[in-house]
């Protein structure tokens, strides 16, 4: 199989924002799921300080040909001044989900 898939991870801070995200990039052909994860917790340094908050996760299905589209609506749409946006290789899937990813994204 060539790696054509991706699943993109991506953080955002509040149901609402991922909702708005979520519906962007199905709406717009981008993704053809996204599953928002609710019950996140990040850890991490920004700016010198230890920082620990509640987030929730997006997990994106789409594909490499329009990775550079989606990335930008992703930055359009999201608060963060650098938003995490992680995109990993599928190596192996179930073909029948791939070709409705395939169906549906643009």
């Amino acid at each position: 199989m060539n790696q054509k898939y991706y699943v993109i991870l991506c953080t955002v801070p509040d149901e609402a924002t991922a909702a708005a995200i979520s519906r962007a990039l199905v709406t717009e052909k981008l993704a053809a799921c996204c599953n928002v994860i609710p019950g996140l917790r990040s850890i991490y340094r920004w700016k010198g300080e230890i920082c620990d908050d509640r987030e929730y996760l997006l997990m994106i299905k789409s594909h490499t040909d329009v990775y550079g589209r989606l990335e930008q609506r992703i930055q359009s749409l999201h608060p963060y001044e650098i938003p995490e946006i992680l995109a990993l290789p599928v190596n192996e899937g179930f073909l029948k989900y791939l070709t409705w990813v395939d169906e549906n994204v643009e």
